[in-house]
């Protein structure tokens, strides 16, 4: 049997109107001949934006079909009995060039009884920004849902927001509930479920080249929206140099991220799940048990879950992320 190694994927690139060029000029991906590139997919399990392999025997292959085909090997047993032939996480990068609408997602009960899909939660970790970017992330008082209805009628919602000032390595996590949107001058890397169910909940009063206002989910989403507010919207941590800090452990994903000095080896023989590695600075070799691949700023590499010892031996300081299934 034709044995599994890290693989590589075909970028899947979104033309948003909020987009901008960083996605080619920051990280090195070309997305022409689109304008505006506001998304760039880089491991998708999404139906009809399935990432197609581009290395080794499996090139061309989508991902879909690698995970039908393989399964636990692929993803890990447990993680196969859970989800089947869709592969639980999508990663992205996103580069704003205005306020993205402000939306909220539901969790996996409110997902699975409306739309038969998993709800959404989600992690950005900030690759780049201009000064002053600032992002939403919950709420910055306690409202009830009849003051947040009010304020939607009076189109002030951003008043009663959370507004964050983000620089290069800032994390958030995003769970299912909480009402967000990022704003202007943002590059990061996003780690979220595999779903595309979006309620979006004001739009900032935009119309489109028509002049209709976008769609708005405003019923649907006061079911989905968590009114709390809480101490911290933003993931505290201290880096270290050469071993892996935690970020979020989560039932939907595990992250963390690896400072990288000097050669490490890592060993997942405790893990029962797939590894992905984001590159967001540097460059590096990766090396396991019959083969090796490169790896640079802006690239992402699949482990599957039956490559248990890797290499990471970094030609300049480099920093990954991290991602699995706990």
């Amino acid at each position: 049997m034709l044995s599994l190694y890290p693989f590589k994927f075909i970028p899947i690139f979104k033309d948003k109107i909020w987009g901008g060029s960083r996605v080619h000029d920051t990280l090195g991906l070309d997305y022409a001949p689109l304008l505006n590139c506001g998304e760039a997919w880089m491991v998708s399990g999404i139906q009809d934006n399935s990432s197609v392999i581009a290395n080794g025997y499996f090139s061309e292959n989508e991902l879909n079909e690698i995970v039908e085909t393989f399964m636990g090997d692929l993803v890990g047993e447990k993680v196969y009995e859970k989800f089947g032939n869709e592969f639980p996480v999508l990663i992205k990068f996103i580069d704003t060039q205005d306020y993205l609408s402000i939306q909220v997602h539901p969790d996996d009960e409110l997902a699975a009884r409306r739309h038969h899909a998993f709800g959404k939660a989600e992690m950005w970790y900030i690759i780049d920004t201009v000064p002053g970017a600032e992002l939403i992330c919950g709420f910055s008082q306690k409202i009830s849902p009849e003051m947040y209805k009010q304020h939607l009628i009076n189109k002030s919602l951003p008043e009663i927001l959370n507004f964050e000032k983000v620089k290069t390595g800032d994390v958030f996590f995003i769970p299912a509930g909480r009402v967000h949107a990022l704003g202007p001058g943002i590059l990061l890397t996003e780690i979220q479920q595999t779903s595309d169910v979006t309620y979006r909940i004001y739009d900032w009063d935009r119309t489109d080249d028509k002049g209709k206002p976008r769609t708005l989910h405003t019923d649907l989403a006061l079911d989905a929206i968590d009114f709390n507010v809480y101490d911290t919207y933003k993931i505290p941590y201290v880096e270290k140099n050469n071993q892996t800090v935690p970020l979020i452990n989560s039932p939907h994903f595990t992250t963390g991220i690896l400072h990288l000095k000097n050669v490490i080896a890592k060993d997942y023989s405790e893990i029962d799940s797939f590894v992905i590695y984001i590159c967001t600075e540097g460059a590096l070799q990766l090396v396991w048990d019959g083969g090796n691949e490169t790896m640079k700023k802006g690239e992402v590499i699949l482990i599957p879950a039956i490559v248990k010892n890797v290499t990471l031996i970094p030609s300049i300081e480099s920093k990954i992320l991290e991602v699995y299934i706990e």
